[in-house]
């Protein structure tokens, strides 16, 4: 029982250590994000140095994180 309740105690310290550190750079979103005209976001994803938007019209929108700016885009087409 000794060995439990410690164990317990350890597992929520490393919990309290890991989540009360400061936050990393890919928890820290963008202000906002500039789509172009007709385009309507289905998911973010974020990664080091960029995140991504895939639309509605199978297109994934990879910006660059420090500048905002577009850096690349990729179609997605139907698998055969």
């Amino acid at each position: 029982m000794v060995v439990m309740i410690g164990g317990l105690l350890v597992i929520v310290g490393l919990f309290v250590i890991r989540f009360s550190s400061a936050p990393s750079d890919l928890m820290i979103l963008p202000e906002g994000i500039t789509l172009p005209d007709g385009v309507k976001a289905l998911n973010f994803s974020v990664g080091p140095g960029w995140y991504g938007v895939v639309t509605d019209g199978d297109t994934i929108l990879i910006f660059d994180r420090a500048t905002g700016s577009l850096r690349q885009s990729v179609t997605i087409e139907p698998g055969k």
